[in-house]
């Protein structure tokens, strides 16, 4: 079905109040404004069943292969937290750069893993999602499978901004919906911390216009700045001196949490470890 049938065809980068945007809720393949629904088997992902009207029974990988497209055992896998679940926002990063929006995508659980709310505004003006690593917490986030050419251009709309980790799943257990494990998969993480609710811990992420209003509502020096969260994001999205300033008073008033080092890999680097 196609992304506008579903209402899914809203896209952040151009909405950014609409962040994170509609993300992926099961099992799907995006192949260009469509997704197609995939039902898990007990096998590799690459022999999970995707349901097409020509075809309901055909494999990923022979659904890949059909569009001249990577299979998923040379694919990369790479968790997203954000706008990247959102299909419409992979389709518009892709194919600005004239790359297939062909992207197997699926929910996926991980153990040590909190997703909270990044202390930087980010280049369209909103206020995204950022991971932390947390013994106590287990992360619902979606699984993407990138070819080199698409992870490299994702890369570019993270970077420097955010690195790319790789996550063990030795240290971080992280289980698809068949009950398959993964071994190792790619996360972008920040250096700027996450944003702290009131109440000390981790702020949880929401509709961005309603995170928008409270950080105004909790802040006289940013209300000085932005009358609304319509004018936050007209105006910190223009200004990159204006999204540091914003940057500078979540830090002075306290409401950065920081979080721990992770390894960083190199932004051209893949993984040959596939689930």
């Amino acid at each position: 079905m196609s992304l506008a049938a579903l209402g899914m065809d809203g896209v952040p980068a151009l909405d950014p109040l609409s962040y994170p945007g509609r993300v992926v809720d099961g099992p799907a393949l995006l192949s260009g404004t469509q997704l197609l629904r995939m039902t898990p088997t007990a096998e590799p992902i690459g022999r999970w069943r995707v349901h097409q009207d020509t075809n309901p029974a055909c494999s990923l990988d022979d659904v890949l292969a059909d569009l001249d497209s990577p299979p998923t055992s040379e694919r990369h896998p790479l968790i997203a937290v954000g706008s990247n679940a959102a299909p419409a926002q992979l389709h518009h990063k892709l194919t600005r750069l004239g790359l297939p929006a062909v992207v197997p995508m699926t929910p996926l659980r991980v153990s040590g893993l909190g997703v909270g709310v990044s202390a930087h505004v980010a280049l369209n003006g909103y206020v995204a999602n950022s991971p932390f690593a947390d013994p106590d917490s287990t992360a619902d986030v979606v699984l993407t499978f990138l070819d080199a050419d698409q992870l490299c251009a994702v890369d570019d709309t993270e970077l420097p901004r955010y690195h790319r980790v790789l996550l063990s799943g030795a240290e971080f257990d992280m289980t698809l919906p068949s009950g398959e494990r993964v071994d190792t998969a790619y996360l972008y993480v920040n250096a700027a911390g996450v944003l702290a609710a009131r109440d000390g811990t981790p702020r949880v992420p929401g509709a961005q216009e309603a995170l928008l209003a409270e950080l105004l509502e909790r802040s006289p020096r940013l209300r000085a700045l932005f009358d609304s969260p319509q004018d936050w994001i007209a105006k910190a999205r223009a200004d990159a001196d204006l999204r540091a300033t914003v940057k500078q008073i979540f830090h002075e008033s306290g409401w950065v949490l920081r979080q721990e080092a992770w390894r960083e890999v190199s932004p051209l680097a893949t993984s040959g470890d596939h689930p």
